[in-house]
This record gives C-alpha cells, sequence and structure tokens, in this order.
C-alpha cells in the first residue's frame, strides 16, 4: 500500500468513526425515543447526495471537571451546505446522541461559523435544534456561545431566511435562537421548549406539569404561537420546509422563484364561498383557494390566533404572502394575538420581496376589559406600524365588513396599499349597523311609539347610506368595485403593474415598532 493510500485509509476510519456520533448505544437510545439522528435527519431533508459536511473533526476544549479525558466527535453538532429542490442551504443539527447534543463553546463556533458562512453566501440557513442545553462542564465559555448565536440571528434576520427545527429539547437560554428566527417547526411527541423545565417549577412554585404540558409541540402550536409549523412527524416536517424553501427567496436582494402558473381548481366557485347574510361565517381559506394558483395555499401559525389567516401561494406563478380575516373564528377580529401574527408575517414579507394580499371582512378590533389590559392598543398598532412601512406591492379586498379601526388597519389606501377593490356585499364604516342606528338615531328610536320597529328601520337607512362601499368609492378610498369573480385576474393585473414598483423612505438608522 503506498502513502497516500494510507493516508486515504486512514482519513476513511476516522470519518467512520466521528460519523458514529455518540457510539452504536447512544444511537439506539435516540432511535428508541422515536426520534432520527441528526445526521440522518440532514440527509433526509436535504436534495440527495448534495450536503457537504464542515468541521468534521472539530473537538472541545473543556480541561475541568473531567471534561479533558472526554472525546465529544464534531463537539455534539453537524454542519454544512446542501440544497432543496436545487436552492442552496446551509444547515445544522445538534446531535443528542454526543453529551446528549450539550451546546459548548467550540459546539457554539461551529454553528456561528456557518451561519457566518450562510449570510455571506446569502442563503437561507436551517438549525436542527436537539439539545440539553448549556454545557455546564465549560460554564461561561457555553454562555458565551449562545450570546454570539443570537447576535447573528439578529444580523441575519431580514437578510437570509433562518428557519430553526425544534426535534428534541430546547431548553434555557437555548430558546431564543429559536425565537429569533423566522419559522419554527415543531413535531408531535418530539419537540420540547421552555424556559424553565418541570422540576424547576415544582421546586420554586410547587406545581406539578409535564413536559409535554408545559412546552410540547401542541403546546406552541396553539396557545403560545412560538411555533409556526406543526407536524406529525419528522418526515411531515421536512415536507412542510420543503414547500416553504419552494415559496419564499434565498436572502432579500432575489425574489421568490417563479414557476409555471396554473388556474384555480374548477371545482371552487368563489361566488359561492362566501354568504350574502354578513352575520353567517364561511371559511376565508375556501376564498384564498379560489384566487391562488392550482389553489394550493401554505398556511403558517394555522393552529393559533385562528381568527386572522396568514400564508403562501402564488399568483401567476409568482409567491404572494396573504393575510385574511377568518369570519369562522371571532367573526375575524382583531385582537393581541392575531395582531403580533399578522405583523410579523408582514414585516417578513417586506422584508424578502413578497407581494402582499389582504382580504378584509373584519368588525373591528375585539372588545374586552381582557384585551384593554393585554395591550390590545399596543398590540393592534403592530399592524397599522407593519403596513405602513411595508413597500412591496399591496393590494386589499374588503369582501364584507370593513368597520372602524379595523377598516384602516387591514392595509387601507390610508396605510399605502396600492390597489383597493371591494366587492358589491363591502360595507365600509365607522361601526356595524346597529351599533351607529343606536348613536345616530337615539332620540327618534326613543320617542317612537314601537321602538323596535323605528330601530330596524333606522338600521336598514344606515345601511343604504353608508354600510356599502360606493361612499368610499366615491371618495377614492376604494379603487373599483368588482364582481367576486373577477377577483383572481384583477389582482393578478394589479400584481404585474405593482412589478417594478419603488417607494422612498426617509433615511433613518431604524423605525421604532410598538413592540
Amino acid at each position: 500500500m503506498t502513502s497516500l493510500s494510507k493516508n486515504i485509509q486512514d482519513l476513511r476510519e476516522r470519518k467512520a468513526l466521528v460519523e458514529m456520533g455518540g457510539g452504536e448505544a447512544a444511537i439506539e437510545k435516540q432511535v428508541a425515543m422515536g426520534k432520527l439522528t441528526a445526521r440522518e435527519r440532514i440527509i433526509t431533508l436535504l436534495d440527495k447526495n448534495s450536503f457537504h459536511e464542515y468541521d468534521l473533526f472539530v473537538d472541545h476544549d473543556g480541561r475541568d471537571f473531567g471534561m479533558e479525558n472526554k472525546v465529544l466527535h464534531g463537539d455534539g453538532v453537524i454542519t454544512g451546505t446542501g440544497t432543496i429542490f436545487g436552492a442552496p442551504i446551509c444547515i445544522y443539527a445538534q446531535d443528542f446522541t454526543v453529551a446528549g447534543g450539550s451546546l459548548g463553546l467550540k459546539h457554539a463556533r461551529k454553528i456561528t461559523k456557518i451561519m457566518d458562512h450562510a449570510l455571506k453566501m446569502k442563503c437561507p440557513i436551517i438549525g436542527i435544534n436537539d439539545s440539553g442545553g448549556a454545557r455546564i462542564q465549560e460554564g461561561v465559555g457555553a454562555l458565551a456561545g449562545y450570546g454570539e448565536i443570537f447576535y447573528r440571528n439578529t444580523i441575519c434576520s431580514g437578510v437570509i431566511p433562518q428557519i430553526s427545527l425544534i426535534l428534541g429539547p430546547c431548553a434555557g437560554g437555548a430558546v431564543y435562537s429559536p425565537a429569533l428566527t423566522d419559522f419554527v417547526f415543531v413535531v408531535e411527541n418530539i419537540s420540547k421548549m421552555f424556559i424553565t423545565g418541570p422540576n424547576v417549577i415544582k421546586t420554586v412554585l410547587g406545581e406539578d406539569i409535564s413536559m409535554e404540558d408545559l412546552g410540547g409541540a401542541r403546546v406552541h402550536a396553539e396557545i403560545t404561537g412560538n411555533a409556526h409549523f406543526y407536524a406529525q412527524s419528522e418526515l411531515e416536517c421536512f415536507d412542510q420546509i420543503k414547500k416553504l424553501v419552494s415559496l419564499i427567496p434565498w436572502n432579500n436582494m432575489e425574489r421568490a422563484k417563479s414557476i409555471e402558473p396554473k388556474e384555480p381548481s374548477a371545482k371552487l366557485n368563489i361566488e359561492q364561498v362566501v354568504p350574502a347574510d354578513p352575520k353567517k361565517p364561511y371559511d376565508v381559506r375556501d376564498v384564498i383557494k379560489c384566487i391562488v394558483d392550482d389553489s394550493d395555499f401554505l398556511e403558517i401559525q394555522e393552529l393559533w390566533a385562528a381568527n386572522i389567516v396568514i400564508g403562501f401561494g402564488r399568483m401567476g406563478g409568482e409567491t404572494v404572502g396573504f393575510v385574511a380575516n377568518q369570519p369562522m373564528v371571532l367573526a375575524g377580529v382583531l385582537d393581541c394575538d392575531s395582531s403580533d401574527k399578522a405583523a410579523r408575517f408582514i414585516r417578513f414579507c417586506d422584508a424578502f420581496n413578497i407581494p402582499i394580499i389582504t382580504l378584509e371582512d373584519m368588525p373591528g378590533y375585539l372588545p374586552g376589559v381582557d384585551q384593554e389590559h393585554a395591550g390590545v392598543i399596543r398590540h393592534g398598532a403592530k399592524v397599522l406600524y407593519a403596513y405602513s412601512e411595508a413597500t412591496v406591492p399591496k393590494v386589499t379586498v374588503i369582501l364584507r365588513k370593513a368597520y372602524g379601526g379595523g377598516y384602516i388597519a387591514m392595509n387601507s389606501r390610508h396605510l399605502g396599499a396600492d390597489f383597493m377593490f371591494a366587492w358589491p356585499s363591502a360595507e365600509i364604516a365607522v361601526m356595524g349597523p346597529e351599533g351607529a342606528a343606536n348613536i345616530i338615531f337615539r332620540k327618534e328610536i326613543m320617542e317612537a311609539e314601537d321602538q323596535d320597529a323605528m330601530r330596524q328601520e333606522k338600521v336598514k337607512e344606515y345601511i343604504e347610506k353608508f354600510a356599502n362601499p360606493y361612499v368610499a368609492a366615491s371618495k377614492g378610498f376604494i379603487d373599483s368595485v368588482i364582481e367576486p369573480k373577477e377577483t383572481r385576474s384583477l389582482l393578478l393585473h394589479a400584481l404585474k403593474l405593482s412589478v417594478l414598483k419603488s417607494e422612498d423612505r426617509p433615511a433613518k438608522k431604524h423605525g421604532i415598532p410598538p413592540f
């Protein structure tokens, strides 16, 4: 055997050893928990044979508490590059088989190195989190590592898409990296995310709670809103990521990749989706499916703040972001959570050159002491700020109700909408007809012999005078009152006209949104 052959054989043996991570026993334990290994996750998610690993032979430099005698292959994290549907991706996956995927300084430096690479190469970064937390044997070194990751999450924000998968425990300070990224994916019975675990809560507060009930996948998908996508299995989760990546651009200097346009399903009839009675609910997602190419819509945060719907679809082969009130839930009102949900999505679309279509049908902001005390003023202002700040093409269609502050907030002409359309069923007014009539015609109603009959008469009068799209159209606030069947063609036309839109803003370091 030649000297070169020996070196190649030595390399192969070293790679094989390191690629085993924590060894066969640790891998078997990982599999027994219903989890793929870190390496399997990367290979399954990326295009076949596209993964190239870096820093394979990095090891920790801990010297305290017996760490000098331990070998941690790859220091518990795998980093590299690959592709998804041909799109370049930087990726890292924490390896729970190696010291529980705990984060030490070298572990963190591997992550920050691939993040720096992603920023430099202007491609998305995907992080797979599966870690017991900071490596306490390294003390402040581990804390420094987290801080360096958080810093890069912030610098990368709005420049390259950042995607986090929670595929195991993610506790303590580790949770803040996913929270700083654009999209967080969780999987039932696998994902666990919390700042303080059940044991600490029991010790400090005396409360008993399981890891699943404290920070499981369903909790973050339904209650906290920390997760954007929820899946029943890792494979389903990977499919969700692939679809998302296919819809968003590589960076903030690009547009999302266009594909061949397709007509919506012929089985859907937009004129039959929305009831004539303004008090009857319907699923606004059916309206979206009547509009988008191939009736294909990727909803985001489907289970949280369901009174508003956000997500991506394509129009004429181009990616578009949708924000739509959902009459099936709380009549489609805006509240604290739905305001946060919409505002953050609007800002993502604006950062990555994705046009925004708003479908409006809402009676206003949710009233009540709880909402007022929860800060609905501050939260609701986030929607106003996000729409006003956005410079991408913005098109609004008012389907039915557009009352009060809700009319303004949902991308009205007054916040910079480029095109405003309204269906004939649209009701645009300061408030609902019943409430308005009770205030405006209070004297006449109180003095009438039959107050109920007078009230109904005045409600009808108010509807005829104000609760329609024609008053707003007469003032130029609505560009066109359209038939429902015209919606897709007019949206396509508006988006085509807006493709070269340019809008300047005053020079400033940054604005101060109502966080």
